[in-house]
């Protein structure tokens, strides 16, 4: 059994007390059931002071199993998880904590505050002789129910074979709360209430019911309305249920003493319905049993008999200990049980934190995010996040940088909700292909394919935990977050608890959680990337680092060049492969252009060659190219200082950086109209100048990061043919952008060259 629950532990979390007949005789069956010998259940069954020693051996060798439908070790879990039991408070073989298959993040309370060795008693005192058993009633009735209501209470009763006494009957259910109430204001100078609800027997004592009736019984179904519960405990004394009443801020109406072993509590409960009112009792009884006060399980239900205050039973008087005590109600007195077991960490001092000097947590993308924290990438469709995900966590895996961040390498958790398990592994086989790296760490990459399995996040989030435990992943990755979204995206509050869930995982699991989510709808090229995300503000509150997609407005000469760049380099392939020898002979700078390189094309494989490859092979590279997109990414972070934007080419499977900086200029699509931003102020002149300037300058750094880029011997030249392919642009635009700034130069020859500055 060590490899099995401890079914011993959990019944520390069952009082026998609390259950009835037939669910006692059930964790007698389960313990047999899973093997526990007979003085398990016969030391716990000790508790209950309905306990006979001489018969428990016999009744543990009639317990039996119906193969079909055995009493297993289940039931003992379940009663356990009723009393506030969570598996995360138990420890398997390897000492590690763990969750169950169903458990939710949010059942993992302990809701234990109260030692009962340290509550000290509350004395009760009991009325002397003097006292008014009218007067009692009266209040209990005037408290707990409206004059229109039906109550039910029973004074007659018989005693049995042990010597105790049991009701008789159903009792009266026919009178209102007004009736009784005039009866007891009529014979209110009388010793006892016979004249008013008929003689009881002194040793038995009477009862009365808690929840108002219709009039025409006493089962559940009879009661109109679901007011209140009945707590009762007689495994402490009556000082000490007195005190752990009042300690637990229990809403109680009435307080009444029982005239035997225990107090009942008449509690405030206010349940809508029978459903409402079954979950409000279980807790009820759940943190009562939890705190030391452990509960009899046999006064759940709402048409339950309570004792009537203001009668005689034995020695004692039944009467009212105190009226409405405790928190006003069942709602503030339910927040104040979870405020109280928040889990929320203690104060500390920042004095201590100084001389601790705690470490940061360790870098996994490089000026992006650290292990353990959150990452949210956003975009809108078609700009292939999914795949952005994918290269991440090959990169992670492979200890590569991705979209130029450098990646330490690590272990991978990729949940994939969209694609099928053969398309999940075509995706990554191909994106593979495209980096052009050997998939040297697959072993870094695990992929949970959740397609047709999708649950909401705080279902799935033990589950994961569970599943992942024993991995120790550096990143989990979710893809994308709708199929497991709880709530409406739009409610702050739903979201702030969904989001939750991630700080769960990066926590229990110590990783980095990263997750993909969509844009709003509409044109997003005016909005802060950090505002992008559909749905709640909470998505750009809650992240550590949010990167975002936005697509960039492609002009048509740019996408002539990127032709023009993707002919010359699928020339200059051909000519590599089939004539290696010519490819020496190439200039660098015909390496640029598509007319260039279709003359050496030509003379390398001759004109029939040459035609047959231009006329039938370039048609699938031009619609590549104008299937391209392009994308700006940029990054809103906690941790890190803000990065520079990266511009990428998104080009079926794999994103790629825009090395040679032809993206920078681009606006993003949706951004207000040129027209519209050379309009402001009116138009007048001095904002006009101000444009005038700042375009210029643009022009000059272009022309810089392009002379850089393309000068790629350092020669400090270039013909200005090279900038005109470069920027896709007439030669006179370059040239006017040229003459228009004072560190580049133009010749008669056209070549381009910097300003030689004098040592003045």
């Amino acid at each position: 059994m060590t490899d099995k629950l401890n079914l011993t532990l959990l019944l520390e979390y069952i009082p026998p007390s609390s259950l009835d007949y037939l669910d006692w005789v059930s964790v007698g069956m389960a313990l047999k059931f899973e093997g526990y010998p007979f003085d398990v259940w016969d030391t716990w069954s000790q508790q209950d002071s309905r306990y006979n020693a001489r018969e428990m051996e016999a009744k543990w060798e009639s317990l039996g199993h119906s193969k079909d439908t055995p009493v297993t070790g289940a039931f003992i879990t379940m009663k356990a998880k009723e009393n506030g039991w969570t598996s995360s408070a138990y420890s398997g073989s390897d000492g590690n904590e763990f969750l169950a298959w169903d458990d939710e993040v949010s059942a993992a309370r302990d809701y234990k505050f109260i030692d009962k060795a340290w509550v000290e008693g509350q004395e009760i005192n009991e009325p002397t002789d003097n006292w008014s058993p009218a007067e009692q009633l009266k209040t209990y009735i005037q408290t707990l129910f409206k004059n229109d209501d039906y109550i039910g209470y029973v004074v007659e009763s018989w005693q049995k074979d042990d010597g105790k006494y049991s009701v008789s009957g159903s009792g009266n259910y026919t009178r209102t709360a007004e009736e009784i109430l005039n009866d007891l204001e009529r014979y209110k100078n009388e010793k006892d209430l016979g004249f008013v609800v008929g003689d009881s027997k002194k040793e038995a004592g009477a009862w009365i019911r808690f929840n108002p009736l219709d009039g025409k019984g006493v089962k559940n179904d009879n009661v109109t309305d679901f007011r209140y519960a009945l707590v009762e405990s007689d495994n402490l004394g009556l000082e000490k249920q007195n005190a752990i009443m009042r300690e637990l801020e229990l809403p109680i109406a009435a307080l009444v003493f029982s005239g035997g072993k225990s107090i009942h509590a008449i509690v405030k409960v206010e349940a809508k319905d029978k459903n409402e009112y079954r979950d409000r009792v279980e807790y009820l009884y759940k943190i009562c049993n939890k705190n030391g006060l452990q509960v009899d399980g046999q006064n759940k239900n709402p048409s339950r008999l309570s004792r009537m205050p203001g009668v005689v039973r034995g020695d004692h008087k039944q009467f009212l200990i105190d009226t409405n005590i405790g928190k006003a109600n069942w709602e503030e007195w339910q927040t104040w049980i979870e405020d109280l077991n928040d889990d929320l960490p203690e104060f500390e001092s920042l004095a201590e934190m100084f001389k601790e000097d705690p470490p940061l947590a360790p870098v996994l993308i490089d000026g992006v995010l650290r292990r353990g924290h959150k990452m949210l990438i956003a975009g809108p469709s078609k700009a292939g996040k999914s795949f952005a995900l994918m290269e991440m966590t090959i990169s992670i895996a492979e200890g590569i940088p991705w979209f130029g961040f450098n990646c330490e390498m690590g272990k991978v958790l990729y949940l994939n909700m969209e694609l099928d398990r053969p398309s999940a592994y075509k995706r990554f086989k191909d994106i593979y292909q495209a980096m052009g790296i050997p998939p040297k760490h697959l072993e870094n990459i695990s992929i949970w394919n959740m397609r047709g399995h999708s649950i909401p996040m705080d279902k799935l989030t033990p589950k994961l935990i569970r599943r992942a435990q024993k991995e120790k992943f550096d990143a989990v990755i979710i893809d994308p977050i709708y199929k497991v979204l709880t709530g409406s995206e739009n409610d702050a509050e739903q979201m702030a608890k969904f989001t939750n869930n991630f700080d769960k995982v990066a926590m229990e699991l110590g990783t980095s959680v990263i997750y993909c989510h969509h844009h709003s709808k509409g044109a997003q090229g005016g909005k802060s990337s950090m505002d992008r995300s559909s749905g709640s503000g909470v998505f750009a509150r809650d992240p550590d680092a949010i990167l975002d997609l936005i697509e960039l407005d492609v002009t048509k000469s740019l996408r002539d060049q990127q032709k023009n760049r993707a002919t010359a380099k699928f020339y200059a392939d051909i000519i590599r492969d089939e004539k290696p020898a010519y490819f020496p002979e190439i200039g660098q700078d015909d390496f640029l252009s598509a007319s260039e390189m279709r003359k050496h094309l030509t003379e390398a494989l001759g004109t029939e060659r040459a035609e047959r490859i231009a006329g039938f092979e370039l048609g699938p590279l031009s619609k590549r190219v104008d299937l391209m997109t392009a994308w700006r990414l940029e990054g809103t972070l906690r941790e890190f200082p803000k990065f520079d934007s990266v511009n990428l080419w998104f080009n079926y499977p794999l994103h790629y950086s825009d090395d040679a900086g032809v993206l920078k200029d681009l606006e993003p699509v949706g951004s207000e109209p040129a027209y519209k931003r050379g309009a402001t102020n009116g138009g007048n002149s001095k904002n006009s100048e101000e444009k005038k300037a700042e375009r210029a300058k643009k022009n000059t750094e272009n022309l810089i990061s392009a002379f850089t880029t393309l000068d790629i011997e350092s020669k400090g030249e270039l013909r200005i043919g090279e900038l005109v392919d470069y920027f896709g642009k007439s030669r006179n635009t370059v040239k006017n952008w040229i003459d228009n700034q004072d560190i580049l130069k133009i010749d008669s020859k056209g070549i381009v060259s910097f300003v030689e500055k004098s040592n003045e």
